[in-house]
Formats: structure tokens, sequence, C-alpha cells
């Protein structure tokens, strides 16, 4: 399940950017539009049920844990990029510059924490935070609402929500990070999902 979601990501990103364009040549086709929002729909979907799969039947494999996470900042990183106010200003509504810039740093220093814990101890535990976990499920929200093109002054309210959970949840995984690299294995630095 891990790999289609993988999979759905380039279908995806291609059909907004097939939107786009259409938008660019001022003939919009919403075709495009609620096709991306039913693959993103169908990766989220996916992506619940592959985790609660794992769960209840104890199946949860090393390369799904690694996997997992891929295909989770995969999607969201495309969605946040291809939806953000400089790439299209006639594309409404949109993310601001500086929630994709929160986003994207968080997970850059999370990535380059987990390969640094990693380099030096030879592992890294990964402790879910509900922080982080809110951050993800409320992206998702966000991103079908900027797909089904409600008004930006009702995700802009979201947006803060999410962010300051964002910044939370990289405290919260630095300070594992920084408690791992101490101790050896007593914290995490990646959580596993934006």
């Amino acid at each position: 399940m891990t790999i289609l979601r993988i999979l759905g990501v380039p279908v995806f990103v291609l059909l907004l950017i097939y939107y786009k364009n259409c938008l660019v040549q001022g003939a919009p086709s919403d075709g495009y539009r609620i096709a991306a929002l039913v693959v993103f729909f169908l990766i989220a979907v996916t992506d619940a049920l592959d985790g609660y799969l794992a769960r209840s039947r104890d199946e949860i494999s090393r390369l799904g844990t690694i996997l997992d996470p891929i295909a989770d900042k995969a999607l969201m990183l495309a969605s946040l990029i291809l939806l953000t106010r400089p790439s299209l200003d006639v594309l409404k509504p949109q993310f601001p510059i500086w929630f994709t810039l929160l986003v994207i740093s968080r997970d850059t220093i999370l990535i380059l924490g987990s390969f640094l814990i990693n380099s030096i101890h030879s592992h890294v535990d990964i402790k879910p935070r509900l922080s982080g976990k809110a951050s993800t499920a409320l992206m998702m929200l966000a991103i079908v609402l900027v797909l089904l093109k409600v008004s930006q002054s009702i995700v802009n309210p979201l947006l803060i929500v999410i962010g300051a959970c964002v910044l939370m949840s990289g405290l919260q995984y630095l300070y594992d990070g920084i408690v791992q690299l101490e101790h050896g294995h007593a914290g995490s630095g990646e959580e596993d999902s934006p």
C-alpha cells in the first residue's frame, strides 16, 4: 500500500500542473482540480488504512517505517509547493509562503537531525508526537479545502493553528533528538509524518 501511495504522488503532481497550466491559459478546467482532489483523498485514505492494518495485524516492518514517512512527506511537500502563493496568482485560495517555508524548514531540520543521530549512534528511535500527528491531519484538511476552492478567509485561521502545531512538533522532535544524542536511544530525531 505504501508503494501505491508513493506512485500516486506523481499522478497528483501531474494533475495539479495541468490544472495550473489551464489557469495560466485563462481556461480553467475543474476536471484536473477535482481529479487531483480525488487522488489526494485516495492517497490519504490508503495511508490511514495501511497504518490501521499494520497495527491491527502486528505487521509493522522496517521497510514500512522508512517508506511511510517518505510517502507522507512527498505528498505534503508537493502539495504545499504547488499550492503556495508565489507559484500562480490566479490560483485561489493558496498557502502563504511563510507557511510552506515553516513546514519545509522543520522537515529539513528533522531529516538532518536523524542523519546526524544515525551517524553517531547507528540507530534513530522514532517517537511519534501528538503535535506531529495533529499537524499532518490538519495539513491534509487544509490541502483538501484549498483544492475545494473555499474562501481564503476560511483557510487562513486554520493555517495559523497548523503553523503552531508544526512549530511545537519541531521543538519537541528537536528536544528528543538532543536527548538521544546525549543518551543514546532515549528520544527521536524525526517524526513519522509531516
